[in-house]
């Protein structure tokens, strides 16, 4: 099983993008804090980014921004590659599969705010609904 829990604070604005499909990702890293000090005292932390995809990662890049708490429910996924020069590298990414915002609303923040490029989305249609004129069928 690959389930990791992480309760952390955003370091940066997400970063929303599409993929060349058009399929919304959202990139965001959190800082965590272990629950020990170090022998100085100081608590020590650990960075972690994160993708969350479509409808998931279209609401965090609209609804939250740098040193707002979330917690953060997913897998693990390690991938290789190689960088600029050459060398071969190893990086750890978060796939989130739940993320609940945990930074109670500011006074002067409000979700219009921080979204600063609204979505156009497309008019909701009303259910038809269709009368029914025999009341017969009706089990009770």
């Amino acid at each position: 099983m690959n389930k990791v829990f992480l309760i952390g604070n955003l370091t940066r604005d997400p970063e929303l993008r599409e993929t060349p499909s058009g399929v919304s990702m959202c990139r965001f890293a959190i800082a965590v804090q272990r629950p020990y000090s170090s022998q100085e005292g100081e608590r020590q932390v650990d960075f972690f980014e994160c993708t969350a995809w479509r409808g998931l990662g279209e609401t965090i890049a609209r609804y939250t921004k740098k040193g707002k708490k979330v917690a953060v429910s997913g897998s693990i996924q390690i991938r290789n590659y190689e960088d600029n020069q050459g060398a071969k590298r190893t990086a750890v990414d978060i796939i989130a599969q739940d993320v609940e915002f945990l930074s109670p609303k500011d006074s002067g923040d409000s979700f219009d705010e921080i979204d600063e490029a609204p979505r156009q989305s497309a008019p909701k249609r009303k259910p038809v609904l269709q009368a029914m004129d025999d009341d017969s069928d009706i089990p009770f």
